[in-house]
C-alpha cells in the first residue's frame, strides 16, 4: 500500500516525504531551485513562469502576423526568429547558481544527442508553423494551435505517465471538435485579410494541427530528459536544455534558409518592408525575444510542474490572440469563431479544474504520509 502511494505521488510529480528524508543533500541539492511544492513562493513562480508564457506566446504570434502583413515573405527567416534568441540565454545562465558536489551530471556523451534530437524537431516544428502562420488568418491559427493540449495529453500519457481521468478526455475531445468546426466551415475566412492566400486554407490547417502534435511531443520529450537523463531540476539545466536545443533548431534553420535561397531575397524584402528597415529589424527582433520568453517560461513549467501543465498555460494565449488580431489586424470574428473559442476554453477549463483535484488529493496523500510519521516517531524509544 506505501509502495502503491509512492508511486501515485511522483506520477504527480509530487516528492514523496520519505525519499526526500532518505536522500539527503542530494535530493535537497537537486529541488533547492523549486522550492516547497504548493507553497505560496512556489506558487508564485509558478505564476512567474506563467506569465512568461502568456505574454511571451501571444506577444510573438502577433508579431510574426505583422512580419507577414507588412510584406515579409520569407519562411525560413520567420522560422529562425522562433529559437534565434537563444544565445540570450547565456547571460542568465552565467549568472545562475552553480552546481554543487552533490548534483548529478549527466555525461555530455548522453546529453548531446538529446539536444540534436530535439533541437532537430523544434527546428521543422517552427518551419511548419511559420507557413500556417502565413496561410490563416493569426484569430484561426491561435485556435487551431490550441489542439497541441489534446495532443499533450496523449503524449504524456504514454511518455510521462500522466493520468488519463474523464475530465481530461473531455478536454482533448472537447478541443478535437473546436478544431474540427473550423476546419469543416472556417474556409471562407481565408478571404478575410488581403494578406492571406487564397486557397492556402487546408494548407493551413493541416500544417498548424501537425505541428501542435509535434510540439506536443516535443514538451514529454523535454519531461522524459529531466526524470531520465539530468536527473536534476535546477534553474541551471532549465536554461542549459532552451539554449542548446534552439541552437541546433537555429543551425537547421540557417541551414535552410542558405540551401533554399531565401537569403539572396533578405535585402529586398527588408527595403520594400513597410515603414523601412528599422521596423523590419525590431519586428524580427522583437519575435526572437518574445519567443525566447515563453520558451523559457514553458520549460521553467516543465521541471517545475508537467509538460501538460506547461501547455495548458500556453492555451491560455486563446482568448487574447484573437481579440488582438480582430483589432489589429482586421480578422473576422465569426460565428464559427466564436462557438469554437468557447468550446476551447470550455477543454482548457475541463483540464484546469482536474490539476485542482489531483492537488488536493497529492496534499491529502502527503498529509497523511506525514501524519504516520509522526506517529511513527512517537512511539520510538527514546
Amino acid at each position: 500500500m506505501a509502495q502503491a502511494q509512492e508511486i501515485q505521488l511522483q506520477i504527480r510529480g509530487i516528492p514523496d516525504t520519505e525519499s526526500v528524508h532518505d536522500d539527503g543533500p542530494k535530493q535537497q541539492a537537486d529541488t533547492r531551485w523549486l522550492t516547497t511544492r504548493g507553497g505560496f513562493r512556489w506558487w508564485a513562480m509558478v505564476v512567474v513562469d506563467m506569465l512568461m508564457v502568456l505574454c511571451g506566446t501571444t506577444v510573438a504570434t502577433l508579431l510574426g502576423r505583422l512580419y507577414y502583413n507588412s510584406g515579409g515573405n520569407c519562411k525560413w527567416m520567420a522560422t529562425l526568429t522562433q529559437s534565434g534568441g537563444a544565445p540570450l540565454l547565456l547571460i542568465p545562465l552565467l549568472t545562475a547558481p552553480p552546481p554543487t558536489p552533490e548534483e548529478h551530471r549527466p555525461a555530455a556523451s548522453r546529453m548531446l544527442p538529446i539536444y540534436a534530437g530535439i533541437g532537430v524537431l523544434i527546428g521543422f516544428d517552427n518551419l511548419m508553423y511559420s507557413y500556417a502562420l502565413q496561410y490563416l488568418p493569426v484569430s484561426t491559427f491561435s485556435l487551431v494551435a490550441a489542439t497541441q493540449l489534446g495532443f499533450n495529453a496523449v503524449t504524456s500519457r504514454f511518455l510521462n505517465a500522466q493520468r488519463f481521468t474523464a475530465l481530461i478526455a473531455n478536454s482533448v475531445a472537447v478541443l478535437t471538435f473546436s478544431a474540427a468546426l473550423l476546419g469543416v466551415g472556417g474556409s471562407s475566412d481565408d478571404s478575410s485579410s488581403s494578406t492571406v492566400p487564397h486557397g492556402k486554407y487546408a494548407a493551413g490547417f493541416a500544417l498548424v494541427l501537425a505541428a501542435s502534435a509535434l510540439f506536443a511531443l516535443i514538451m514529454s520529450l523535454f519531461e522524459v530528459t529531466f526524470e531520465k537523463a539530468i536527473r536534476a531540476r535546477t534553474l541551471r539545466w532549465v536554461l542549459a536544455m532552451q539554449m542548446n536545443t534552439n541552437l541546433v533548431a537555429s543551425a537547421v534553420s540557417v541551414a535552410g534558409l542558405m540551401a533554399s535561397g531565401e537569403w539572396r531575397k533578405v535585402p529586398a524584402e527588408m527595403a520594400a518592408f513597410r515603414d523601412g528597415k528599422a521596423r523590419y529589424v525590431m519586428t524580427l527582433v522583437g519575435t526572437a525575444v518574445a519567443w525566447q520568453a515563453a520558451a523559457v517560461g514553458v520549460v521553467r513549467l516543465i521541471a517545475r510542474v508537467s509538460s501538460l501543465f506547461a501547455n495548458v498555460t500556453a492555451t491560455l494565449a486563446l482568448p487574447l490572440v484573437p481579440v488582438f488580431a480582430v483589432v489589429l489586424f482586421g480578422d473576422r470574428m465569426t460565428g464559427i469563431k466564436v462557438v469554437a473559442m468557447l468550446m476551447a476554453v470550455w477543454g482548457f477549463l475541463s483540464y484546469v479544474y482536474q490539476h485542482y483535484l489531483d492537488g488536493r488529493r497529492a496534499g491529502k496523500a502527503e498529509c497523511r504520509v506525514c501524519a504516520a510519521r509522526a506517529g511513527s516517531d512517537a512511539v520510538l524509544p527514546a
